[in-house]
């Protein structure tokens, strides 16, 4: 049976890494799919190196994709994946935006199209996102915009996810 796993959290909560183990617990070939831009600053470098090396092993490819995120699944459908890890739907979703001017019904389209795909899946998929309404209230209107769309789409992500689980220091705590 196919599973379909939603993973949210704060920032440095474990959520990556426990949704990492809950895909290496399924059969491979495995991919990644990375939505981080590299932004050219040096922090940003150093991220997404050390997510590289978590995931040297047990790993068949990484795909690096900012917007086209259904794209990428049916690419690992068609070559024969059987387990996917997304990390993360937030970047996913900021990419998104800044290439749709914050347009509300565009990117929430976007999350209902990959809420149908939840549906029926051909492969077993992991998603992360971040819980990013649990912190303080963002000072520009941009940001409270993004807080906001980022909460329907998790809300939209969570129906259409077989499991949801929030991890809170490491430790998940299974919501669905």
């Amino acid at each position: 049976m196919v599973a379909t796993l939603l993973v949210t959290g704060g920032a440095r909560s474990g959520k990556s890494r426990f949704a990492r183990a809950w895909a290496e617990g399924h059969e491979g070939p495995r991919t990644f799919v990375a939505t981080c831009r590299d932004l050219g600053d040096a922090e940003m470098a150093e991220r997404i190196a050390r997510h590289r090396h978590e995931r040297e092993c047990g790993w068949a490819d990484t795909l690096e994709v900012d917007r086209d995120l259904l794209g990428a699944l049916a690419l690992c459908s068609h070559q024969g994946t059987r387990t996917v890890l997304v990390d993360c739907t937030t970047l996913w979703l900021t990419n998104l935006g800044m290439h749709h001017d914050w347009d509300e019904a565009a990117l929430l389209a976007a999350v209902d199209g990959l809420c149908a795909w939840l549906a029926a899946p051909p492969l077993h998929l992991a998603l992360v996102t971040n819980e990013v309404g649990s912190g303080i209230v963002p000072e520009h209107a941009l940001g409270r915009r993004f807080r906001d769309l980022q909460g329907f789409a998790n809300q939209r992500l969570a129906a259409a996810a077989q499991r949801v689980a929030l991890v809170s220091c490491g430790l998940p705590v299974w919501l669905k």
